[in-house]
């Protein structure tokens, strides 16, 4: 069973799309196996996003991480990162499919609604980074 990080973003908790993103999950039959609301603070935000640390946009997504709450979950099911990432669509909300999540929600490629890991090795880190072992169910 294959696991991977998704976030509600900051811009998706206003939006209050939580249930609708969820409920999207569940259809396509992936499981929520811990979930909580979180707010980084700008060090929590460039310690998650350091990868893109030397990136022109580090800055503004890190202030826009930080700039209210998040939702983050542990998502579980057969090639979940996969069908996670296929679920949300692509970065780019003009490029992304319709009906996927960022089609729907997202205002613009850096307030996206949503973030999905995007191999098993990245959401080893990234699940690490938000839940100990004791929350995952």
């Amino acid at each position: 069973m294959e696991r991977t990080l998704s976030i509600v973003k900051p811009d998706g908790v206003r939006k209050n799309i939580l249930g609708e993103v969820i409920r999207r999950f569940q259809e396509a039959g992936i499981r929520v196996a811990a979930i909580k609301m979180i707010q980084l603070s700008k060090a929590e935000a460039e310690g998650f996003y350091a990868v893109h640390r030397e990136r022109p946009f580090f800055g503004s997504l890190v202030d826009f991480m930080s700039s209210g709450p998040c939702v983050v979950m542990v998502l579980e099911g057969d090639g979940v990162i996969r069908r996670n990432r296929e679920l949300m669509g692509a970065t780019n909300p003009a490029d992304a499919a319709p009906g996927t999540i960022r089609k729907d929600f997202a205002g613009n490629i850096e307030q996206n609604a949503v973030h999905g890991s995007d191999a098993p090795e990245t959401a080893a880190f990234e699940i690490s980074y938000f839940f100990n072992a004791l929350e995952i169910h």
